[in-house]
Parts: C-alpha cells; structure tokens; sequence
C-alpha cells in the first residue's frame, strides 16, 4: 500500500473513531482509484460498509466522515461525497509526488508486503506424470503456478512449491514395457508394445539410449528385473527433461516428491493411513474391496480404496500425499489440477475433512483446456514431431515470455484461444511486446538523459499524465497483495498493461529532455525510474522478462 492510501485510511479510521466511537476493521477501510478520474484521485465506501451497523443513510454517514476527515488529511484539496456513499477526495497535485523516493529506494523490494502474515501454504502444480513430453495443458498450469507461487512469496506467506511425481502406479508399468518393446525392437528381437503403451518419439529415444549405454545385456536378464530397471530409468529420464524444459520455462520448485516413497517400507505410509481411517470407522470391506465411506461428507458415492485385487486405487496415495504435506505444517494447500479432475476434487476434500480438517484446508483451482490457434484455425499437432506440441517446442517458437504472458494474462478457470500468430508478432498488438517496449523505452530515456539526481521534493510534477502515472504506481503492493490473495496473476497482467499505456501517454505529452528546465527534467526522470522499477517488479512477478533494448 502507498503512504498516502495508507494516511486515506488512517484518516477515514480517526473520523469514524470520533464520530461513532467505532474502530472500523481493516476490512471495512478500502481505498481506490475511481475509473472516472473526474470522481477524484481516491475513494472510499466506508460509509456504506457502516451503515448497517449504524442503521443510518449511508449518503448521511458520507458527508459527516467527509467533514471530519478534511482536518485530518492536510494532503487532500478537495473531499466530496456522492451517492449512494462513496467518499471522493481530490489530492493535492504534489501529494503523490513523493512516493518516488520510496520506490527508488525499495528497488526490487517494491510491491513486496506482509499481507500474507507468515501463513504456510504449500501449492503443487504441473505434476505431470514422468512419461512423456509436457503439452500446451501443462504450459499453461506451469506459468499460472508458478506466478501464483511468485506473489504469495512476495506478499510474506511462507510457500512451499512442490512437484509430485506420479511414478508409483499403472502409468510406470505401461512406460516400462514399452521401452522394452522398443529396445527388443533396436536389436530385431520381437516384444508386444502395450496397446495403452507409450508410442511416441521420446520413448523410442530413450530405449536407444538405453541400447547405446548398457548394450543388449537386458535382452537375456530376469523379466522382473528388467521391468523394475526400464521403468526407474525410462521414468528418470522423462523427469530429468522435465526439469530442463521447466527450467527453460522459468518455473522453478522447491520440493520433489515421488508417489512411489509412499510405497517403500512394505508401503508403511499408505498402511499407516488406512489403519487410521479404519480405527476412526472410515472404511468398511465390500466384495472384497476397502471402501471410504465419503457420502457421509458429501460425496456422491462411497469411493475404493483397495481393490479386491489387492492393488490401490489412484485416491488412497493421494491421501496418504495430502496427510504428509500437512504432516509438514503446512496450514492451507491448494491445488492445480485439470479441469477433468473436477469430480475428483470432492474425493480429496472429504477425505481431510473425515481425517479432522477444516473444509477448507485443501483447494483446488482446475485449469481449462486450450485450443492453439494459427491463421484461425485450431493446431492440434506439432508441425516437427507430429504428437501434440511441447512446451519446449512452443518456447522455441513464440518465445518463453510471450508463451507465459498469454497463459498468465487469462484466467485459468476459462477456456482460451492461444493465438500464436498474435504471440510471435513484433507490434503493439502483441501485449507482452507492447509492455517490454515501454519498459525498454524507460531504460533508454534513463540511458540518454542528464544524470539523475534525487531532490529533496517532487514538487514540478503536477502534469494529469505525471499524476496518473503516480496514481498507479503507488497502489502496487495492493495489487499484489489482491492477486495473491486471490491466486489471480492476471490482476498483474492487467496492471502492466494500464502502466504502459499510462507511461506511453505520459510519453507523448511531457519531454524529459529539457535543457532550459532541468529542475522539471529531473523531477520526471526520477518518475520514470520509479515506473521503470514498477514495470519490473511487476513483470518479475509473472515470470517475464523486463528487456532493456527491443
């Protein structure tokens, strides 16, 4: 929050105080930016928020708020009331001025704050299993989770990022056989290929590679042994270009944990949790089968948790995973899922639920489908590969900036329409270009102009345009603090792109280039440092580049 939405508050929280005898909530004092500049620079509901509470005209309660506060705030010119209660207040023009000086001085530490308060939060995303390239789908869930992971950081929560790897269950099986079939194909040997195998390029590479490295040793060794050895290596293999094609993505974790730990000790782990959920009367057996009695949560239908095969269902991991992160002392975890999840997403929350935790300990954001789009028409197909196109083979050709920007820019609950025309393209209509050109044009400004030193007051900066690039800049840890909060990155998304049409208009209008005025030249060129450091911090947050030339 700036100081001076800080002081708008302090004011607004004395007025109430005096008139009602009442210490409003932080929650009920909300400062903003009317989108009608004509309304003012700031405004407040407070009144609306109390008039329940003080049974009154909310318009009534405005004007006595209005009148209190107008000798509490020295910084305000003008504060007005309109209906039904909004409190509009007019700023002196050097009122916002000084904020640069705290922007410049924070730096890269701009925007960050403690709204978090420490909470722990562990997110998991991507998790994609270990079998094969990462798709477009999981592009865009790396780029959501990882800006989401980005603000919580930088809103003071404690955050743990975390991959699980899905390497414990039928998927592995199916990898194993495949690359066996593969290699006994490389050295002319016959070996049926799964029908719901792996049939893609990649599993042909690595049984070549298995081939070149340890020869045709495994053609005559024990069955089981091969199979446990190409399933640990084919699953390594896929996870180690994971984690380079992440790496490339500029999606980073913090933790790794394989579903297969919850098997090892003769699978103490999962046993552990099934003998509580017995003692705790959570199960019953059914034809043979272990069954979760989750209808007494809501869910729809009771759900297997053992088969009567003996072999676990894909949930009792996932419950055992879910326990050990809150084992970890993690009070909320949240979720990135597809959207096909959805069901499965009741399965989980009732589980903590009937193991004694809040309903909403656990939270899932489902991320909706894709279309990738080209001259209009739907790509479902890699033009160089042929199977679906790979985040790395998309980062190649739009970029990796404009591949997160366009994922991060739309809401992950929506379905959305990839234009890579729009994302390769050099022009302003390309958002992600049009942000890092005025970013680039900030740095060139700076670069040409007379060095910058800092006066002791803003006080030349009275220009509209000057004023609506302060009135921006200065609510940024409030956007931050929202799109954590909210698990929203394309609130930043929306930020930037107001930041630079705000700047290029700032641009046109005011020269910084000034050799008769170097007072007022060095008065703007101090707030172009400070929207330069917005601008980067800004973009930071949603893993994009802020590029000093173009």
């Amino acid at each position: 929050m700036s100081n001076i939405e800080e002081k708008i508050k302090q004011a607004a929280g004395q007025a109430v105080k005096q008139l009602y005898d009442i210490d409003p909530q932080p929650a009920q004092l909300m400062v903003e930016i009317p989108k009608d500049p004509a309304m003012g620079d700031f405004s407040t509901n407070i009144a609306m928020r109390l008039a329940k509470p003080l049974r009154r005209n909310p318009r009534e309660i405005a004007q006595e708020i209005a009148d209190a506060m107008k000798g509490l705030l020295p910084q305000a010119e003008q504060i007005t009331v309109a209906n039904p209660g909004f409190i509009n207040l007019r700023l002196a023009k050097t009122a916002l001025a000084d904020i640069i000086t705290g922007i410049i001085a924070q730096g890269a530490q701009y925007g960050h704050n403690q709204s978090g308060h420490g909470q722990r939060i562990l997110v998991e995303y991507v998790s994609a299993n270990p079998t094969g390239d990462l798709h477009c789908g999981h592009a865009r869930g790396a780029a959501w989770g990882d800006s989401v992971t980005r603000l919580l950081k930088a809103s003071g929560y404690d955050c743990l990022r975390e991959y699980y790897i899905n390497d414990g269950g039928h998927q592995i099986e199916m990898l194993g056989e495949s690359l066996i079939a593969r290699y006994c194909e490389h050295f002319g040997q016959s070996y049926p290929l799964p029908e719901d195998g792996y049939h893609a390029q990649d599993v042909i590479d690595i049984a070549e590679q298995i081939a070149a490295d340890d020869g045709d040793r495994w053609l005559t060794a024990d069955p089981a042994r091969r199979l446990a050895y190409f399933k640990e290596k084919g699953s390594q293999l896929e996870l180690d270009k994971i984690k380079r094609d992440l790496d490339l993505y500029r999606v980073g974790f913090d933790s790794w944990i394989h579903e297969k730990f919850f098997y090892q000790d003769d699978a103490a782990r999962i046993n552990k949790v099934l003998d509580k959920m017995k003692d705790m009367g959570l199960t019953y057996e059914q034809d043979g089968a272990l069954w979760f009695r989750s209808t007494a949560y809501g869910d729809d239908k009771d759900r297997v948790l053992r088969k009567s095969d003996g072999s676990l269902t894909y949930l009792t991991p996932d419950i055992a995973n879910h326990l050990y992160k809150l084992e970890r002392g993690y009070d909320h975890l949240v979720d990135l899922w597809g959207s096909d999840h959805h069901s499965y997403v009741v399965r989980m929350t009732c589980a903590l639920e009937a193991m004694g935790y809040p309903k909403d300990t656990l939270q899932v954001d489902l991320i909706q489908m894709v279309r990738m789009m080209e001259n209009g028409q739907e790509v479902k197909m890699s033009k160089r590969t042929g199977n679906a196109i790979s985040l790395r083979e998309l980062c190649e050709d739009v970029g990796v900036d404009a591949a997160r920007w366009f994922f991060v820019s739309k809401d992950v609950g929506t379905h959305m329409d990839f234009d890579m025309d729009l994302a390769r393209s050099q022009t302003n209509d390309n958002p992600v270009y049009y942000v890092q050109y005025a970013h680039a044009r900030m740095c060139s400004i700076i670069k040409n102009a007379a060095a910058f030193t800092a006066p002791a007051h803003y006080d030349r900066l009275t220009d509209p345009k000057e004023i609506e690039l302060l009135k921006h800049i200065s609510g940024f840890a409030d956007v931050v603090a929202d799109a954590a909060a909210t698990r929203m990155p394309n609130k930043i998304c929306n930020f930037v792109l107001t930041l630079a049409k705000d700047f290029h208009s700032f641009y046109v209008t005011c020269k910084v280039n000034l050799p008769d005025d170097p007072q007022l030249a060095n008065q703007r060129l101090g707030l172009i440092h400070a929207v330069r450091i917005t601008m980067a911090n800004a973009l930071d947050l949603i893993g994009i580049q802020a590029v000093e030339h173009m």
